[in-house]
């Protein structure tokens, strides 16, 4: 009798965190010593925010390979054009509160969707603490300018933000930071930390404190040497991007293991609803570097039920929501996204998005003011679908075109370069390989 081929447990590392990245780079230009990072991901919007620093005086030398050096502290200047963030939201938030904290004059500019996405949640507060920002064109929107601060410090913040944004957290921070300002954060819910981690780490006096009313993160620069350690570490693999990876394993029933990937808890929300569906998830922490657990994850396929998920958990899966409506489509019942109209300000209007190209593919899905609906059904799903130049609905549609029945072209397929290179090819490795017993 000849038995059948066994499925092959497939083992990928997926590229570096770029939230991760973008944080590390700025802050060991800040430190006092020369820092050492490995696994810095080729992304767009990593090498954007690299570009901006050494514009701005940072000794960066890239040498190839995710090998990154930063010789600090940087001596910092005013770059002689306007810093262009290009896609990066997280560049040009975090790079406004840096230039308001260090009082140097720039003007950041964008490409024409990080131009429609909005910056007064950053801009307002760093107002409030005295620094001088001012819109080139529309208000709330890209370019901005803002103002060398030739005397005078900031001021002292207490911010409750009326947006969960771990940017917005981290360019108040860097405010701070390099002001030596007092700041306090009290926020409802509990965005990604890894600034705060980052920080602690670095030997910068960050306190976070769970609330009945939600978190609050304080920093004492009054307070403080201004003295921040260099670092010597490797970036964790980017869950962001394992996700769509993980939703094609699921979707074409391939048990998959993910290494040396960030398993930092305020970004695992991802993982608490596919074990909520029925997916096995196991992972194991074997390192913590800067604060943050990085280990192995093992997803193995199961019988997957709908979810429902609302505002307390989406800041900790805001990028993985377009990867859990693809599952979405093709699981059995009435699956609800609410409390996540951040996704609206996106590189596009994902909920309107995901749902106009689910609905062109058949499945029956509808939008609300914050989130949308989406039943799940077998029927096979055939066409092209737009992306708008957003690296996670062409994912998101990638991993669906992995199903069985599924057969999905989508038309920008070199978005997915803002955050990950090489996604194609990685899941072709998820979906095809094989192996006898």
């Amino acid at each position: 009798m000849t038995s059948r081929p066994a499925i092959l447990v497939v083992e990928l590392q997926v590229p570096g965190d770029k939230s991760v990245a973008h944080r590390l780079l700025i802050l060991a230009s800040l430190a006092d010593g020369d820092s050492n990072l490995a696994g810095v991901p080729e992304s767009l919007d990593v090498r954007r925010t690299l570009a901006c620093l050494q514009a701005l005086g940072a000794r960066i030398e890239d040498r190839g390979g995710g090998h990154v050096s930063v010789r600090g502290p940087t001596e910092w200047r005013t770059p002689s054009r306007p810093l262009d963030c290009g896609n990066s939201g997280t560049t040009a938030r975090l790079l406004i509160g840096l230039l308001a904290g260090l009082g140097v004059g720039a003007e950041l500019r964008g490409d024409l969707s990080l131009s429609d996405r909005p910056m007064d949640r950053v801009v307002y507060p760093l107002q409030a603490m005295g620094a001088r920002i001012t819109y080139v064109g529309h208000a709330d929107r890209f370019p901005i300018q803002v103002e060398e601060r030739a005397s005078g410090e900031l001021r002292t913040l207490r911010y409750r933000p009326r947006v969960s944004s771990a940017q917005v957290r981290a360019a108040l921070l860097l405010a701070a930071l390099t002001s030596r300002t007092d700041l306090e954060i009290l926020d409802r819910l509990r965005p990604r930390d890894h600034t705060e981690r980052m920080l602690r780490a670095m030997g910068a006096p960050v306190q976070t404190e769970v609330l009945e009313e939600g978190e609050r993160v304080s920093f004492r620069g009054s307070r403080w040497s201004g003295a921040l350690q260099p670092l010597d570490v490797t970036v964790p693999g980017d869950l962001s991007s394992a996700a769509f990876l993980i939703v094609s394993a699921l979707l074409s029933d391939r048990p998959l293991k993910i290494l040396d990937v960030g398993l930092n808890p305020t970004r695992a929300g991802f993982l608490e609803v596919l074990s909520g569906m029925g997916a096995s998830i196991a992972h194991e922490t074997r390192i913590v570097f800067a604060g943050e657990p990085v280990g192995s994850l093992l997803v193995k396929p199961g019988r997957l039920s709908p979810f429902d998920i609302g505002a307390e958990i989406i800041p900790r899966l805001v990028d993985e929501v377009p990867a859990l409506v693809a599952l979405a489509s093709r699981v059995d019942g009435l699956s609800v996204v609410r409390g996540a109209a951040e996704l609206r300000v996106k590189e596009s209007d994902r909920i309107s998005l995901m749902v106009s190209n689910l609905q062109a593919l058949g499945v029956a899905c509808e939008e609300i003011d914050d989130g949308l609906r989406v039943r799940g059904s077998a029927g096979p799903l055939i066409g092209t679908v737009r992306t708008s130049g957003d690296h996670r609905i062409a994912m998101a549609f990638g991993a669906l075109g992995c199903a069985p029945g599924c057969d999905i072209l989508v038309d920008d397929s070199e978005c997915v370069d803002v955050s990950f290179p090489g996604f194609w090819r990685a899941l072709d490795d998820v979906t095809r390989r094989e192996a006898s017993p």
